[in-house]
């Protein structure tokens, strides 16, 4: 157990150099920010330390390689009022595919409640409503190289919408997961979103146009378009390791932490800590996110799930719930379900 706890701290301590490597920072340039989200309530309660965790579809998020450690079919369903006013949604499902690899499928919605359409002219508003919402759409497919190495991949579209006018990209994750023969302890790495730019086009765009507004006597109906940029996606890059420093069947206790790479903001590193109990039917955990970045937004995550429970025949459910707490922007709850068949 010591031998685990001195390796852990070591390669923690690599993650923790890596968060602190010299940079330009890009804070908040690019689109489709919701791909930042975290995906489900068990990674939520990790502190978001979940590239190398395995055993759920969320997988299909955080490190496509992952999925092919799933031995049944898997389906997901997150769902947390992110924000006031908006809400995010996630689904997914997994197939293992025998000697073929494993394939999935998933879903992310972004969306926020109706606004009014205000105008200089109606600052009170106009009696017309808009949404924004942001979606994207993956196909991922995993497979073992080795009897302790996989490599996987996601391609994703994605599109946002903000009134009358949208934008649209693809995007690639890849990543890998290898098992050590040292204590188990796991490590991983994973780009994600590596992909087109996105620039919004629409009818909210076009403006009419005084093409001479000190001459009378011209057309004032012409028809303008304003232009707007393009904006990078926010490609990440994480490294993660995780292991059990105990593994017993009565008790398990995980610790896992991820060095965090971002374009459109500082490195950071994500801990978390998970502790299971009545043979996996409870857990517990614990995390902070963010850590060592300027200015972070979150604080200590927790979470707990009720895992495993046998419906009928074969099939298990699991039910997640996390709490995450913001300096700024209100604490956010978070419910998943997986269900495996």
């Amino acid at each position: 157990m010591k031998k685990k706890i001195i390796l852990f701290v070591l390669i923690l301590s690599s993650l923790n150099t890596l968060s602190f490597a010299e940079g330009v920072n890009k804070i908040g340039t690019a689109a489709a920010a919701f791909l930042r989200i975290p995906v489900g309530a068990r990674a939520t309660g990790f502190g978001s330390a979940f590239v190398s965790m395995a055993g759920d579809p969320s997988a299909l998020y955080w490190n496509p390689s992952v999925i092919s450690t799933l031995d049944k079919n898997s389906l997901m369903i997150d769902h947390s009022p992110w924000l006031p006013g908006i809400n995010f949604d996630f689904a997914g499902i997994v197939l293992p595919l025998g000697n073929f690899g494993t394939l999935g499928i998933s879903t992310t919605i972004l969306q926020t409640d109706e606004m009014d359409v205000t105008t200089p002219a109606a600052p009170m508003g106009t009696g017309e409503t808009f949404t924004a919402s942001s979606f994207a759409v993956g196909i991922t497919y995993s497979r073992y190289l080795t009897d302790r190495f996989s490599i996987g991949g996601t391609f994703k579209y994605i599109r946002e919408t903000i009134y009358n006018s949208s934008a649209a990209g693809i995007a690639f994750d890849i990543g890998t997961i290898y098992e050590t023969p040292f204590a188990g302890i796991r490590l991983a790495a994973v780009i994600s979103n590596f992909g087109t730019k996105m620039r919004m086009f629409g009818e909210d765009l076009n403006v009419r146009v005084d093409i001479a507004p000190d001459q009378e006597g011209n057309n004032q109906s012409i028809v303008g378009k304003l232009n707007t940029d393009e904006f990078d996606l926010p490609l990440i890059m994480r490294i993660g390791l995780s292991g059990e420093v105990f593994d017993t069947e009565d008790f398990r206790l995980t610790l896992a932490a991820d060095g965090v790479n971002p374009n459109d903001n500082a490195q950071s590193v994500n801990l978390g800590a998970e502790a299971a109990f009545l043979n996996e039917k409870l857990q517990i955990r614990a995390g902070y996110r963010d850590l060592f970045l300027d200015n972070n937004e979150f604080g200590l995550s927790f979470g707990i799930s009720i895992a495993n429970i046998n419906l009928w025949d074969s099939v298990l459910i699991t039910t997640d719930y996390a709490y995450q707490t913001m300096k700024h922007l209100g604490n956010t709850n978070r419910f998943s379900v997986i269900i495996k068949f």
